[in-house]
Order: C-alpha cells, then structure tokens, then sequence
C-alpha cells in the first residue's frame, strides 16, 4: 500500500532537510518564556514552510528568509494573532489559493472529517431572491434520515425564507443558521416571487454520523437495469460500505451507472481512488493521477522516490477487501458548482481512460489537496502541543491525470448544461427526477430528457450547510504523516 511509500519516503525527506534548522530551533517556546500565542505562530510558519503547495510563491517562507532563529522569532512574535500570520503568509488567497485555512479546534474538524457535525437534517442550500443580491431564500436539497428534519416531514424542495421570524439575508444566514435550535418559516417560489406560506417547522440539531451512500439503487428502464448511487461525502470511514454498494450493482448486472456528486463537497483522496477503481477495474495498476509538490519536495521525490508521486488504480480497500469493481467503460456523472475537490478528481482522473459523460453545472475548480497539519515535532496527531488545539489545512499538493490535466480553476464544464430549477427539483433517485431523467435518456434513448430551464431569471445560489463548515471543498490527503525530530528552515 502506498503508506509505506508515505512513511519512508517522506521520513527521509523531513530527516534530510531538517538539520540545519534543529540546531537552531530546538527551544523556541523556551526562549519566549512558553507564550502559547508565539508558539501557535512558529508552528504555522514551520508547517507552512514544509508543506506549503504554493510556498515558491511566497518570500517570507523561502528556506534563506532569516539568517538568524532571532531573525525568524522576532517576525513570527510581531503577528497579534495565529489568523494573522497565517492569513498573511497565504498565497493570493481568495484568488489562486481558495481553500487554505487554520481552526482553534481541531478537535471538531476531526469530527467533520468522519461526517460527524451537528446537524438537524436538514441539507440545504441558499439563494438570492430574483433581482436581487441581498434577500435569500432556502430550498432543501435532501434530508437525513432519523433527524429533526426528517420528523418534521421536510421533504426536498421545500421553500423557506426566514429563521426565528427573521427574513433571511446575505449578512445574517450564517448567524440565524447556527444555533442547535431554530424556528423556519416556509414559502413557495414560483421562479419570480418567494411567497410566504404562514406555516413554520421547529429544527434541533444533535451529534449526527452521516452516512454518505444516500442512495444506492438500481433501476430497470426498458430492460436495462442502470446503477444510481447518490454519494455526498468523500468520507473515509464509509469505504466499505461503498464497496457493499458496488457489490449489489455487480449482483444486480447494471450495464451502466449514474453517480450523483452535485452535493458532493469532497474528501479523502484515497476514497476516490476507490471509488474510481470501483467503477472500473480493468486498470489496477495504471496511472490514476500524479502529484505535483512543491520545490523542496518535488525534487526529493523525483530524486529518491518518483515512484510516491504516482496514484494508480487500486483493486482492494484500504482495509484490505477486493473490490467488486465493475469494468465500465463510461459514466454518467450528475453535477453542480457544489461538486468539488475528490468529486473533481473522480471526473478528471477517469476521463483518459473511459468515458465521462457529466450532465449539470460546472464544478467548483479545486484539483488541490490538503492534509492537517498540528503543533508537534513532526506536525502529526501523537505528541500535538497540549496547551491549545489549534491546527491548519494547507495545500500541500494539486493532482494531475494521466493526461496531465490539472489546474482547472474556473471547474469542469459539463457535455450537458442542466442547472436545478428550484420549483421543479423533483426527488432523488425518482426517473422523473430532471437530472437524472435526463442520463437515462442519454443512456436508453426512452422517456424524455430534461430540457434545461428556459423561463425567469437564472439565480444565484450563496451558501449551503456544507459549504459553511471549514472543511467545505476539501481533498484531504489522508495518509498519515511521519515522525521526524525536526522543522524545515
């Protein structure tokens, strides 16, 4: 498995280039008398001067920036906070890094990670009012099973536009949609007018486990029977319950496969070279993606070990089971601007080898990977400094395919444009449903596709709950990180 690529690799590597800096940094926290806050900031900058995918572009992380540790402690002490100096040291954030960030508790992100969040159930997005670019309204995109949502009877589709009696807006959503417990207001939208209903549901989160298999089914249209599988989370833990799924399409004989990302944030890269394999399974072994480092590491790995650099197709899980790979040669992959991250690297990383039919909208433009980085020698887990719980999710890495296709920033353009009409969204899985009516049309030739909305204006959606959680877009490089005795300088 790759991990032993990981572990010795990248070892040597943090052993290598850690000499001339341990000398010099062995006491830092010491010699500022133990202050957390200067602590916090020295880690960020070690971690980002490691790692750091874009670290070539940003001068005060160069390897020569300081020729003394006094050098170095006198600018990381003269940031007021670790947000600042992480902020400052990102590289045009915003613009060409978008995903970077650091938490106070990574206790929570390892919990968001699992899919484990407060959550009522309710999966929603949000969209400005026709006309307008301050007054939101909310539609509910699916709901979780065994959840406040779900007892309240809110189904997809539905129309709210106020919490707690207050209309929603582009400045208060995320406040109003934040505590345990809220209060929405229904409405209808009719593609011009959000109107109110008069009716209200009561919503209260609790610690929920989200199993991202939503839906797993396969369906018989004119005597073919096609595989659909609603998949909204890259989420490692899930890996063989995915496999599970893939079995029953394998036992089923579907000659073809609908995979619904257009809520799928992303997550583990591992998890989406599984799904990938599973998929196919006439490739293991062949070049899946390739990954690009930055300088420092690039050339270790080019020099020591080129071959870590390369994800191939895999033909078991990460626990060890065969995969019940089902040798396509196409997919019908259903998509939205939500779809990011490993949801892009399936689509990207299959494309040279079969065919990928993507019907929706375009996705979010992340080909990036991150993992998380914590104040310990080695910026693992074990042995993080006990006296805070801050931690960063850095790019470290952006993947390329076999055909050396990265850097798709504005997305992936679908063969199909179809964007979700919020009065007509349908239900997940159903045929009639507009997206995937319209991929089983292309696939059979029966029913109708779905023409794409031609009447009111076209909307544009501002937020959802996954995207306000830190982890929204992420393709997590979860393989673990190894132990060293020391930082880069």
């Amino acid at each position: 498995m790759r991990k032993i690529f990981l572990l010795t690799a990248v070892t040597a590597l943090l052993f290598t280039t850690a000499a001339c800096f341990e000398d010099q940094d062995d006491n830092l926290t010491g010699n500022n008398n133990g202050n957390v806050a200067f602590t916090i900031n020295d880690f960020i900058w070690n971690g980002l001067n490691a790692f750091y995918l874009y670290k070539d572009d940003v001068p005060n992380l160069a390897n020569d920036r300081f020729a003394t540790v006094e050098e170095k402690t006198a600018f990381t002490s003269s940031y007021p906070s670790p947000e600042a100096i992480f902020d400052d040291l990102i590289y045009q954030p915003g613009v060409i890094d978008r995903f970077s960030f650091l938490v106070d508790d990574y206790i929570a992100l390892e919990q968001q990670f699992q899919g484990v969040t407060k959550n009522n159930g309710m999966e929603y997005g949000l969209v400005f009012y026709p006309g307008s670019e301050f007054e939101v309204f909310g539609y509910v995109r699916y709901v979780l099973p065994g959840t406040s949502a779900e007892a309240a009877g809110l189904t997809r589709g539905v129309i709210f536009n106020t919490v707690d009696g207050q209309q929603l807006n582009n400045d208060n959503f995320r406040t109003l949609l934040a505590p345990d417990s809220y209060t929405i207001g229904l409405a209808t939208f009719d593609g011009d007018t959000v109107t109110p209903t008069g009716e209200t549901v009561d919503l209260t989160k609790v610690e929920y486990t989200e199993n991202p298999i939503l839906i797993a089914e396969t369906l018989n249209v004119s005597g073919q029977n096609i595989g659909y599988l609603m998949y909204n989370g890259f989420t490692s833990n899930f890996d063989e319950q995915l496999n599970d799924a893939f079995g029953q399409f394998a036992a089923d004989g579907i000659t073809d496969l609908v995979l619904d990302l257009r809520y799928n944030p992303g997550g583990s890269v591992l998890t989406a070279i599984t799904l990938s394999s599973l998929i196919t399974g006439q490739f293991t072994g062949e070049i899946f993606t390739t990954e690009e480092w930055n300088s420092d590491n690039q050339a270790f790995f080019e020099a020591n070990d080129p071959e870590r650099l390369i994800n191939r197709f895999i033909n078991e899980t990460r626990n060890g089971s065969a995969l019940n790979s089902l040798n396509l040669n196409q997919v019908y992959v259903l998509t939205t601007r939500r779809s990011a991250s490993a949801s892009e690297l399936v689509i990207n990383g299959l494309d040279p080898w079969i065919n990928v039919v993507q019907i929706g909208g375009t996705t979010t433009g992340k080909f990036t990977a991150s993992t998380t980085l914590y104040d310990s020698e080695n910026f693992g887990r074990a042995g993080a400094n006990p006296d805070h719980t801050y931690a960063m999710q850095p790019l470290i890495l952006k993947s390329v395919n076999a055909n050396g296709v990265t850097d798709y920033f504005d997305g992936l353009a679908p063969d199909t444009l179809l964007p979700e009409d919020y009065t007509n969204l349908g239900t997940l899985g159903d045929v009639n449903e507009p997206l995937l009516a319209e991929a089983l049309f292309q696939i059979t030739g029966a029913g109708f596709g779905a023409a794409p909305k031609t009447s009111g204006p076209e909307l544009q959606e501002v937020s959802g709950r996954k995207e306000q959680l830190p982890h929204f877009d992420e393709l997590i490089y979860d393989l673990p990180l190894p132990e060293s005795t020391g930082n880069f300088q």
